[in-house]
């Protein structure tokens, strides 16, 4: 009787224990899986404006172009007949890839990118890192203004004024000085666009490395000070080397913007003989649409042309990743 007791009273007290952990435990996956549930919901529903603007904007285009390639319009017998549609296969494109019309603009295309895109992405890093060192006074009044100042079109109808001789006050002085210049000549033309085209879009990209530069730490820059860098050296050594990934991006968009080339060369070519109504691919598309009629043709350029700035995109993107690669390695 008495040795029963002590062993019972043991079973008796560490039995209940056992099933508190099990309850306990019971609801950890469950309370995790609907706070899974709901994160998923929340970025489904941020996410859906811009599935919803891709899709509108970026694949129905992009699917309507590629059926209409594929597509034209032809007379029948001596021309008389009403138009129809019939499937043309693959004769749009290689209309397009053995137009020599084609062809030149993307050539004049290519030397345009060579120009522009590193002068244009030194140019706003330039400015970018002037902002930042605190050199320029009235930072907040130029880093408002100077993206809004000049619009594209505006931009490009200034400087059509400039460059047109005869009412141009810059060539009426150049002439006083017995200097004589043709900015829409043959060999000057192409620079002329450029010039235009960084006037345009200088202070968007500036504010872009203006505010990646904000970003960099405060304590990397007084220690590059105190070790005894000067501020060039501190800006192009220490700054630049930490906005790599706001360089990238903005030569990224620079690229596919220029191969788009159209509203400067469209306003001056009222003004030049120099600039065709296929000077550049996209001009090369408006033409063959509006002018000539032949949407299949302008279907299967854009596609070309489309299929060029992917294929850019994607080389200097991996470009660049390898760059990177190799300098953490060699670190």
């Amino acid at each position: 009787m008495t040795s029963a007791t002590p062993v019972s009273a043991p079973a008796e007290t560490t039995a209940p224990p056992a099933p508190e952990r099990h309850v306990g435990a019971a609801p950890a996956p469950a309370g995790r899986g609907s706070a899974r549930r709901r994160e998923l919901g929340a970025c489904g529903v941020l996410m859906t404006p811009f599935f919803v603007l891709m899709v509108t904007v970026f694949l129905i285009p992009v699917a309507t172009a590629v059926r209409l390639s594929f597509f034209s319009d032809d007379q029948p017998g001596l021309g008389f007949g009403p138009e129809r549609t019939v499937f043309a296969g693959l004769r749009n494109y290689t209309a397009v890839v053995t137009d020599p019309t084609f062809l030149g603009g993307l050539g004049i295309v290519a030397l345009y990118c060579l120009i522009y895109i590193p002068l244009m992405v030194a140019g706003a890093l330039a400015l970018a890192l002037l902002l930042d060192s605190g050199v320029v006074r009235l930072r907040g009044t130029a880093q408002l203004f100077l993206p809004h100042a000049v619009p594209g079109i505006i931009a490009a109808l200034i400087w059509l004024y400039l460059y047109t001789p005869g009412i141009s006050p810059v060539i009426e002085v150049l002439g006083k000085a017995d200097i004589t210049v043709d900015f829409l000549g043959v060999h000057t033309v192409l620079p002329s666009i450029v010039n235009i085209a960084l006037w345009s879009n200088l202070g968007y990209n500036m504010v872009v490395f203006y505010a990646a530069l904000q970003a960099v730490p405060r304590e990397v820059i007084e220690a590059s000070v105190v070790d005894g860098a000067g501020p060039v050296r501190t800006a192009l050594q220490v700054k630049a080397p930490l906005v790599r990934s706001s360089i990238v991006m903005v030569a990224m968009f620079t690229l596919i913007f220029a191969l788009q080339l159209f509203t400067e060369p469209m306003l001056l070519s009222q003004s030049t003989p120099m600039i065709n109504s296929r000077f550049s691919p996209s001009m090369y598309i408006y033409d063959a649409a509006f002018t000539r009629n032949n949407y299949g043709l302008a279907a299967a350029a854009s596609v070309v042309l489309l299929l060029c700035t992917v294929a850019l995109s994607y080389g200097v993107t991996r470009w660049t990743n390898r760059a990177a690669a190799a300098e953490e390695g060699a670190r």
